[in-house]
């Protein structure tokens, strides 16, 4: 029989697993109590979540739904959850492996979206910035281009009062 504290931990990966479309598997060796402790805090800032946990319960919980991430389960590992900002998770990732000598966290493979990536498509997704700044950029993309036409909108109107007159 499985040992207990693996099983509640196999249940708990499952739960967490649930409904997520991003994640990354990274290797966090290396890195003091505070940093990780750090580390945590931020990406939980960012909607995600760290988990710590045995490779071969990882990639069973993986497996069971379906992503093989084998390759990438070597040495220490965790398992980094993106819930609503994947660029946001992966940019704090990057921010922190950049605070120190040693480039940790290592970003060994991710999931975004559903579909398998490599280390480079995470890198630049790290590099594109949060969710919220993106939408701000969108926004006021958007709001220079309803400005002016808007403000053609009106000489057109003044040219039409003018003829009428």
């Amino acid at each position: 029989m499985a040992n207990e504290k693996n099983q509640q931990t196999l249940v708990s990966l499952h739960k967490s697993l649930t409904d997520i479309e991003t994640f990354y598997v990274v290797d966090y060796q290396g890195l003091t109590a505070g940093q990780l402790g750090k580390l945590r805090k931020d990406i939980r800032e960012k909607g995600g979540q760290l988990i710590v946990a045995k490779n071969t319960l990882i990639n069973r919980a993986l497996q069971d739904g379906g992503r093989d991430f084998t390759d990438a389960l070597k040495g220490p590992s965790a398992l980094v959850l993106a819930q609503t900002d994947p660029a946001g998770v992966a940019k704090a990732l990057s921010d922190a492996a950049k605070s120190n000598d040693k480039g940790i966290p290592a970003i060994k493979g991710g999931f975004v979206e559903g579909n398998k990536v490599d280390v480079k498509v995470v890198e630049r997704l790290a590099s594109l910035g949060s969710k919220q700044q993106l939408q701000a950029e969108l926004v006021g993309v958007l709001s220079a281009h309803l400005s002016n036409f808007v403000g053609i909108l009106e000489a057109y109107k003044t040219k039409l009062e003018e003829q009428g007159a």
